[in-house]
This record gives structure tokens, C-alpha cells and sequence, in this order.
């Protein structure tokens, strides 16, 4: 499937959750997506979030570090919203339940591994303009980036098994 292709099934809910129709399934979008991650205590709190992983048509993964205030609070509260936008057109807001799947990640004991099981995809593509790059960063310190790439890596490698 294309980042953002135009065939990818949408339910108009527009009763349910404002303007915005729902996808049917995640889109894929590029690996160096900086996604916003929502949590609740009880108020809202966005953080930035590198690289998700598209783990199916309904879940995302991602890595968390282990004394981010987000993985608290998702423990307490697991009911999230991802927000991503990303090449190919890609503007979604994913809400659903999220879950640590592992406490410690290979090779990066610092990292929890996150699943977002997806309820609701907001689609909020429009016609008047197209997310053409997304989030852009860029590489401070070339051992964070390879450890961030042996993190999604491990993700890709558990998505690949849950299906």
C-alpha cells in the first residue's frame, strides 16, 4: 500500500467525532515519521514519538523510554491518541488502548515497547493541501540515531510475527 493512497476504505462518521471520516485501516507512512503521542492524567499530554510502526490494518508500535511521565500515565490510563502526520499525505489521529508488550527491549534496557491497539482512525487528509514531508529533524548525535533504528528494527521484527 502507498503512503496515503486514495484507496484505502473510509467510513463517514462525521456524526460521531466531528467533520473527519474514519479510515478503515492505517495507511503505511514513511519510517522517520515523528508521530505525536496523547495520553491522559486526566488532562491531556502530547509528546513527540520517533518512528512508529505500522503493526497491522488496527495496531501501532513504538518504544518508550522507561521514565517517560507518558508510559506512567498510558499504565494508569491506556486509552491514547497517536496523531500522525507524514509523507505521502498522511494525516491521521489513531485513538485506542495502549499496552507495554515488552518491559525492556533488546539492546536497549531503557526502552519499553508500547502496542496501540486502534480503535478509531481519524482521517484528516484534505483537499486544499497535502502533508508532503511531515515532521522534519534532524541528527544531533549519530548513536542515538542507530539506536533508534535498532529499536524500530526489533518493532518491524515483532509486527512481521503478529502477522
Amino acid at each position: 500500500m502507498v503512503a496515503g493512497a486514495s484507496h484505502v476504505q473510509r467510513q463517514d462518521h462525521s456524526t460521531d467525532h466531528g467533520d473527519h471520516p474514519e479510515l478503515d485501516v492505517l495507511p503505511e507512512w514513511p519510517q522517520e515519521t515523528i508521530a505525536v503521542l496523547v495520553t491522559t492524567d486526566p488532562g491531556p499530554h502530547a509528546i513527540p514519538v520517533s518512528w512508529p510502526v505500522r503493526a497491522g490494518d488496527r495496531q501501532i508500535l513504538i518504544s518508550l523510554k522507561f521514565d517517560r511521565g507518558s508510559l506512567a500515565r498510558l499504565r494508569e490510563r491506556p486509552e491514547v491518541a497517536l496523531l500522525i502526520l507524514g509523507g505521502g499525505n498522511v494525516a491521521l489521529c489513531a485513538r485506542g488502548t495502549a499496552r507495554v508488550i515488552a518491559e525492556e527491549m533488546p539492546d536497549a534496557a531503557d526502552y519499553v515497547a508500547v502496542r496501540i491497539d486502534v480503535q478509531a482512525i481519524d482521517d484528516h487528509r484534505q483537499s486544499a493541501f497535502a502533508v508532503a514531508n511531515g515532521i522534519q529533524r534532524n541528527v544531533l548525535d549519530p548513536a542515538e540515531l542507530h539506536a533508534l533504528e535498532g529499536r524500530v528494527r526489533v518493532l518491524h521484527t515483532w509486527a512481521n510475527d503478529q502477522n
